[in-house]
């Protein structure tokens, strides 16, 4: 019973981080700027993995997608791979996780279960480090770029996909990690047999116990007796 509510949980934990790494893909806000005026803000610029757009203070967005994949920034591709491993792997990991479950009917035995399961944990982790690992790239290149005093273009701020990325991350890191639990409670409750320990046994008590049992297969030959004028 605690390692079915342990998978429920596991479950529900991964799919939110899940959701949560899925949803920065088309989030506009990976890395913010402003310009501000002397009353209100004048402009905004923001920026994702797949274009640009500025904002002015009448609220207009002008974006720009970014032409070519080819010659883009190598931390940009890296980052555009990174994130979609991360979502295909929460993928494969939600379907795994729901054959794995034991709460489900499909799957198989429980032993195969608890691999599915197990998988499905060891997926949800790598998806995770997927996901952390392209948000720290992004967030590492903004934060080199603001601090870089020779840095004579648009710096930018660290935006809300960057904390939504990193909190979808920890969440299907400890899902996974939830799971991988789960199944080791699942093989501390695996019955074993026992075995009674008797002691050694002899070769003649052995013999005795052979000849004694039922259905032996000793011949008793018939009892001699000899009087005492035998040997005369």
């Amino acid at each position: 019973m605690a390692s079915t509510a342990l998978e429920i949980i596991a479950f529900v934990v991964s799919i939110s981080g899940w959701v949560l790494v899925s949803s920065t893909l088309p989030t506009d806000y990976w890395k913010v700027s402003t310009i501000d005026g002397t009353v209100i803000t004048t402009a905004t610029y923001f920026a994702n993995l797949w274009k640009i757009c500025v904002t002015d203070s009448t609220g207009v967005a002008n974006c720009k997608e970014f032409p070519s994949m080819l010659a883009l920034d190598g931390y940009i591709q890296a980052c555009r791979g990174l994130m979609i491993a991360a979502v295909s792997l929460g993928f494969f990991g939600s379907i795994f996780a729901l054959f794995g479950m034991k709460c489900t009917k499909v799957g198989g035995s429980d032993k195969a279960k608890t691999k599915i399961a197990c998988l499905a944990g060891i997926v949800f982790i790598l998806s995770g480090l997927c996901s952390m690992t392209g948000c720290s790239l992004y967030a590492n290149k903004i934060t080199t770029e603001f601090f870089d005093p020779l840095f004579m273009e648009q710096k930018y701020e660290l935006g809300a996909a960057l904390f939504i990325g990193w909190a979808g991350a920890s969440l299907c890191i400890i899902g996974g990690v939830i799971f991988c639990f789960s199944i080791s409670d699942n093989n501390n409750k695996t019955p074993r047999m026992g075995y009674t320990y008797n002691g050694p046994t002899s070769v003649m008590s052995s013999r005795t116990k052979y000849q004694g049992g039922e259905g032996d297969f000793k011949t008793a030959g018939p009892s001699k007796q000899f009087d005492k004028n035998a040997y005369v």
